[in-house]
This record gives C-alpha cells, sequence and structure tokens, in this order.
C-alpha cells in the first residue's frame, strides 16, 4: 500500500477519534446511574467503534488463537503491552473486565474520564506495598460483581522484541483470591506502536493461552510461568506457518 494512503488514514482515524470522543462521553456520562455493568457495556461501545473505524480505514484486522481457553468465569488477564490497541480490542475479545492502571491516567481529558466510568482499580505505581494491598482488596470486590481483570505485567507499553520486567501485582492478586490466570501474547506493536500516529494495515494475532490455576502457587511462581508461556509465544505468532487454529474479526 502507499506509504502517503497510510499517513492519510491514519490521520483521518485520528480525526474522527477527536471529533467522536467528546460526543461519546456525553453518552458514557449518562450511564452514570446505572448499574456497573450497564455502564460497562455502554462505555465499551466506544472500543467497538474505535476497532470497527480502524478496520474499514486503516486495514487493521485481528485473529485470536486460542479462544477456546476463555473461562466461563471471571478471571485474570495477564497480558503483553505493545500499544493502545489491546486496550480497544479486549473489550470485544474478553467478558467485561475492569483494568489495573496508573492513576494518572484517570486524568486524561475524556479518554481519562470515561475509565473513571469502567471501576478501573487505580492505583500509586510509587507506593508498591499500598498497591498491592490495593489490588487484593478492589480486585476481590470486582471479581465478585462479576468483572474480569486485566492486568498489563510490563506496566508499559514495549516496542515489538523487546521484553520489560514483569510486575508482580497480577500474580499477586491470583494466588490471594483463587482466580485462575489467563496468560495473553499479541503482536499489535508492529502495527500501531507506542504514541504512533501512524497504524500500519493488516492483521494483529492474539494468542490466548490455557488457564492457569494459581492454587498451591506463590506469586512469584506464577508470574515466572506466565511470562514463560508469553515471551515464548511471542516466538511463534509472527510466524504465520506455526498457526493452524484462528478465527479472524
Amino acid at each position: 500500500m502507499n506509504w502517503i494512503l497510510v499517513v492519510l488514514r491514519s490521520a483521518l482515524y485520528t480525526l474522527l477519534q477527536i471529533i467522536i470522543t467528546p460526543l461519546y462521553f456525553l453518552v458514557i456520562f449518562a450511564s452514570f446511574p446505572l448499574h456497573p455493568l450497564s455502564r460497562y457495556r455502554i462505555t465499551s461501545g466506544w472500543a467497538h467503534l474505535m476497532l470497527f473505524l480502524l478496520r474499514v480505514i486503516c486495514g487493521i484486522r485481528y485473529r485470536v488463537i486460542g479462544a477456546e481457553h476463555i473461562p466461563q468465569t471471571p478471571s485474570i488477564v495477564l497480558s503483553k503491552h505493545q500499544s493502545a490497541w489491546e486496550t480497544l480490542a479486549f473489550q470485544q475479545i474478553f467478558p467485561p473486565q475492569v483494568w489495573v492502571l496508573k492513576k494518572e491516567l484517570l486524568l486524561v481529558p475524556f479518554f481519562g474520564w470515561g475509565l473513571a466510568m469502567t471501576s478501573p482499580i487505580a492505583i500509586n505505581r510509587s507506593s508498591k506495598k499500598a498497591a498491592l494491598k490495593q489490588i487484593v482488596e478492589q480486585g476481590k470486590d470486582r471479581l465478585k460483581r462479576g468483572f474480569w481483570i486485566v492486568v498489563f505485567p510490563e506496566g508499559t507499553r514495549i516496542a515489538p522484541g523487546k521484553k520489560g520486567r514483569y510486575g508482580i501485582g497480577g500474580a499477586w492478586l491470583a494466588t490471594h483470591t483463587g482466580a485462575p490466570v489467563v496468560p495473553v501474547a499479541h503482536n499489535a506493536g508492529h502495527f500501531w506502536g507506542k504514541n504512533a500516529l501512524i497504524k500500519r494495515p493488516g492483521t494483529i494475532t492474539v494468542s490466548i493461552g490455557a488457564p492457569i490455576d494459581p492454587a498451591g502457587m506463590e506469586p512469584g511462581e506464577l508470574n515466572a510461568n506466565v511470562e514463560s508461556w508469553i515471551e515464548t509465544e511471542m516466538t511463534h505468532i509472527d510466524n504465520p506457518a506455526s498457526v493452524d487454529r484462528e478465527s479472524y474479526r
């Protein structure tokens, strides 16, 4: 595809996002009195709309490997973090969810305000002990209310081919609640990099691993198992010949 066309399509997507987001926030704000799960479904409509625009304007699609591994009960997703894309797509791939995130994100106009309406677990990452306590206390509440919990163990977006340090928060939550852990690998960073205006057309691969029962495991052991699976899977998903089970969106 012509590079100029890619730039123009990316710019059009960004322009539409800038126009639509404040308008959609009015819908989100009006949903405040509703039950949290009902409010989430309305809020996540924005993500579904952005994914539609990415597909029809920028040519970004995705395939899911291992969708059959998604449990029927609220679980904890521990995922690779490369792009803003997964924060949108996970709302389409997984059941209603909340994220563990840094509290500063809630201050971002419109986007952060919308996040605040989804019952996130917003932590102060500079106070690790207090953050772990908060993750467990609020995590138990969210799971009890029927939400899944999404954690990006690396804490920030990492460029393709690189690996960040895996924080223990998600594994700590799992071992203190008994909720299954669902490891996820993906290669979205090849198509939409960190803070990048350009969105390259193509098909993102999302690989979902078999759920891990944290019973009898220490947080460090569980975290190491998740890291090993994700990083090993990252070496496979960029090789289409190694993939034989997939569904496309």
